[in-house]
């Protein structure tokens, strides 16, 4: 059998333009990658948050350890990763018009492709929704208001926002495109924002878990994002019980050192059966709500040094809930209202 290396290399890839309308008329680039042999049933379609594009999943650099698309591919799973509207190689429209409702307009039109056969020319019976940070928020408001995947992974964002750590990125870490080096001579808007030079670490990651190299690699990949996909997303997707309108199997991973969304004096983070009694509330029954709490990880649970973990845990609970195959899955009885996805603890010394 091939090793997992070989494995994800042998993943067929293909790039695709997705044709969307709505607010704007605009294109959301993405690539699918389909597993060896090609036998896959079930995509993920992963949305990255904001100031990034498609290497958040799909990361260049040790991607034996920090590319998710190709942990997903060696599992079985096809993968089709976008760029959000604004970002990478998709349309970039007016700052002002791109709103997470937009954004979540968008990735409905992408799942609908993919379940049509217009991407690649499978038909993919099912539908995993991923998200990362804003992604996540896109990822509640399109689950929310279109109920046309049959789950959802939510990582980097729960319930419980650190206003003031928010706050202070905004004031302290943002400022427009247009300004910096690493966009230099290309027309954005000045309501497009990226972080300032040297902000990426403090903010996005946790000082135990971060490679030096990881940082570099993801401050050359940096992207944008417009302040509006922000207003609705936490507004909405946020600080609402919007996400009690999805009505299908819902996962919420996080690292414990993720100081916008973990607040310490709390708790909330402090291991999978306390983020659960904290996000239940703001979940329906039709959930089945799981959790996961990587220690020692920040926000960019990706890239984090210790990742594998919190992986393997997308990875165990897509096929209790999903699965891969052809076939419908049977969860366990007792796969419902638990604190933690069964039979994966975090390795705390990776």
């Amino acid at each position: 059998m091939p090793s997992g290396a070989a494995q994800a290399a042998s993943a067929s890839c293909q790039g695709a333009d997705v044709p969307v309308t709505g607010v704007v008329s605009a294109v959301m680039h993405g690539t699918l990658c389909v597993p060896a042999g090609g036998t896959a049933d079930t995509a993920m379609v992963l949305v990255p948050g904001a100031t990034y594009n498609h290497t958040y999943w799909d990361f260049p650099y040790q991607p034996e350890t920090y590319n998710f698309r190709q942990a997903m591919n060696r599992a079985g799973y096809a993968t089709f990763v976008v760029d959000r509207l604004g970002t990478g190689a998709s349309s970039r429209p007016p700052s002002a018009l791109l709103t997470a409702s937009v954004q979540a307009g968008a990735v409905h039109q992408v799942i609908q492709a993919l379940r049509g056969g217009r991407i690649g020319g499978t038909d993919f019976h099912k539908v995993i929704l991923g998200g990362h940070s804003l992604g996540s928020l896109i990822s509640v408001l399109e689950a929310g208001t279109y109920n046309d995947a049959d789950a959802v992974v939510l990582t980097g964002i729960t319930h419980r926002i650190v206003v003031p750590q928010v706050v202070n990125i905004f004031v302290s870490s943002f400022h427009p495109a247009a300004l910096d080096p690493a966009f230099a001579g290309k027309p954005y808007d000045p309501g497009y924002l990226t972080t300032r030079p040297g902000t990426r670490g403090p903010d996005f990651y946790a000082p135990a878990t971060t490679d030096p190299a990881v940082l570099a690699t993801d401050e050359a990949t940096k992207d944008v994002f417009s302040p509006t996909e922000a207003a609705d997303g936490l507004g909405v997707a946020g600080l609402l019980p919007y996400s009690r309108r999805i009505q299908r199997p819902v996962l919420v991973a996080v690292g414990d050192q993720d100081h916008f969304f973990c607040d310490s004096r709390s708790g909330n983070c402090a291991g999978s059966a306390a983020l659960k009694a904290q996000e239940d509330p703001y979940f329906g029954p039709a959930a089945c709500l799981s959790t996961y709490v990587q220690p020692g990880a920040g926000h960019d649970l990706n890239l984090a040094t210790n990742t594998v973990p919190y992986q393997r845990a997308v990875r165990q609970w897509a096929d209790t809930f999903v699965g891969a195959g052809p076939g419908p899955v049977t969860p366990p009885a007792k796969a419902c209202g638990q604190g933690r996805i069964a039979k994966t603890e975090p390795d705390r010394h990776r």
